[in-house]
């Protein structure tokens, strides 16, 4: 008899912590429903590169607009150290959340990659990067102002050079030059119709990025093979655009547009021209791991 009392006193209290347990899975965490909260996850921070940087003030705006993005925060530091998260993260299937664009060659390196849909458009669609030269180089200068007009180029073209530049630590301008050498016929198109430099000094402003780096080693290389004697000048964003209106360098092929660096071309559009896009199909955004079960901004959950 005490045996059996024993078995149902113990049957019951199995059943009792059966119940519990039963109700605790109803009252528990999103993730044990199939969701992951990856605000917490990632402690409520987008992973970001240098301050002032077009994408950086972006995404301080996109913090203010969303409303659950209440008590996040964007990490600024710089893009190598952003890089050197997400490639620990990817390594390890870890949630991360960063500031992206292409052309760039993470994209070339981790293609599975995505941007997070932005139902507010505050990244823009597909930007373009444009070239902009000062007020009076077609009258000083017409053929290399009419070479950096006729300047294009493609995506994948600029992160195949960034990727290069990458993996075996060469140096950006070299590769460049290459690129220029084993694309003749696109070089060609570029000088089409525009006189030998002779020696004429030209002047370009870029960004100290990879992407810009790119396109302005490319065009320097390509000038020069044309005869001009062709600098250029890394220098912030922001004194880009204020050299080129100033007429202190000749021109840039750095910008991007309409969003990532509206504020500076609507401070300076006056005194600039805009030669319009050297490549179309830039983009700026949130990304994150195809791995994390996300689609958009609004999906993520407010600190």
């Amino acid at each position: 008899m005490r045996n059996k009392k024993a078995s149902k006193i113990i049957f019951g209290i199995f059943f009792i912590l059966l119940l519990a347990a039963c109700g605790d899975s109803d009252d528990n965490s999103s993730e044990d429903n199939g969701e992951v909260d990856y605000g917490e996850e990632v402690n409520y921070t987008i992973t970001g590169i240098e301050p002032g940087a077009g994408i950086s003030v972006t995404t301080e705006r996109a913090l203010e607009e969303y409303d659950n993005l209440e008590g996040w925060e964007v990490e600024l530091s710089s893009t190598g150290a952003m890089m050197a998260e997400l490639g620990t993260a990817i390594q390890n299937e870890d949630p991360i959340i960063i500031t992206g664009w292409n052309p760039h060659w993470m994209f070339a390196l981790y293609p599975d990659m995505k941007y997070l849909e932005d139902p507010q458009e505050i990244y823009g669609g597909e930007e373009t990067i444009n070239s902009l030269a000062r007020l009076d180089l077609e009258e000083d200068n017409p053929d290399a102002y009419k070479f950096i007009e006729q300047f294009e180029w493609d995506v994948e073209d600029m992160e195949e050079i960034m990727l290069e530049a990458e993996e075996t630590g060469g140096d950006i301008g070299d590769i460049s030059a290459q690129w220029v050498e084993d694309n003749q016929d696109k070089v060609a198109a570029w000088s089409e119709g525009v006189a030998e430099g002779n020696g004429a000094e030209i002047e370009i402003a870029s960004t100290p990025w990879d992407s810009e780096r790119a396109s302005s080693g490319v065009l320097k290389a390509a000038m020069e093979e044309h005869g001009f004697n062709v600098t250029v000048t890394d220098v912030d964003v922001a004194v880009v655009f204020e050299s080129v209106a100033s007429g202190g360098v000749d021109a840039t092929v750095a910008a991007w547009l309409p969003i990532t660096h509206k504020d500076f071309y609507e401070n300076h559009e006056d005194n600039l021209i805009d030669l319009g896009p050297n490549l179309e199909g830039a983009k700026i955004g949130i990304v994150v791991p195809e791995y994390m079960d996300i689609d958009s901004i609004e999906d993520l959950q407010p600190n």
